[in-house]
């Protein structure tokens, strides 16, 4: 017995190559909002402290789905007051740039709290050993905290990536051909609603599946000093 796909197998592919894209450049960006938001709530400046709080409470706050509309369609009026005055005759945010930035958005949200706990679990002696050795507190961070921090916060990050990647579906409601978009065109056009959106679902658990053996193994790499200093 084959499954029947209507031709649409092809299409099926091509959104999954997509999402892949778009689970991959709005973590690029959820890791760097979140490693500067936990740098910011761990900073002795109170202002700092105030600016990554406040970034992480209300991206916690609001739906994902509703900062993807807010962003797709909220910066029209900004695009289109940016192209009167560079001259040009449209411009627009596209349906993938919108859905990495709020995907990344609220991916860092979360990962400002997983980076901010890693920090926190750092012994503070590792730092006045930096300083001991006449090290900068640039240098410290890169050389010192940043290794042992990546490890902590590795198995935290990685089930944010997982949510991410099924979050990767909202961005749909613009238009982005992704899984999720490729499967509703194929239904209106085939009528075979279960059929589509079973295989949207293997594809997603097979996207699943394969993160979390890399992320494993990367796991694994990450506490090899770790795990022979322990034993």
């Amino acid at each position: 017995m084959t499954l029947d796909l209507y031709g649409f197998g092809p299409a099926l592919a091509a959104g999954t190559l997509m999402t892949i894209k778009l689970a991959l450049s709005a973590l690029s960006l959820g890791l760097v909002l979140g490693l500067l938001g936990a740098l910011a709530k761990t900073s002795p400046y109170k202002p700092l402290q105030w600016l990554g709080g406040t970034y992480s409470t209300i991206v916690r706050g609001i739906p994902e789905l509703l900062w993807v509309l807010l962003i797709y369609f909220g910066t029209v009026n900004l695009m289109r007051n940016l192209a009167d005055l560079l001259g040009l005759q449209s411009l627009e945010l596209s349906a993938f740039a919108a859905g990495t930035i709020a995907l990344g958005i609220c991916f860092g949200a979360y990962a400002t709290e997983v980076f901010r706990g890693a920090i926190l679990a750092i012994p503070k002696g590792h730092r006045e050993a930096g300083q001991a050795l006449g090290l900068s507190k640039p240098r410290i961070f890169w050389r010192l905290i940043l290794p042992q921090m990546w490890r902590i916060a590795l198995p935290g990050l990685s089930n944010l990536f997982m949510i991410l990647m099924k979050d990767t579906a909202l961005v749909s409601v613009i238009g982005l051909n992704e899984i999720m978009r490729r499967s509703q065109i194929a239904v209106t056009s085939s009528k075979e609603p279960f059929t589509f959106f079973l295989v949207a679902a293997f594809i997603y658990l097979g996207l699943t599946v394969l993160a979390m053996i890399g992320l494993h193994f990367l796991e694994k790499r990450a506490s090899r000093g770790f795990i022979r200093s322990a034993a």
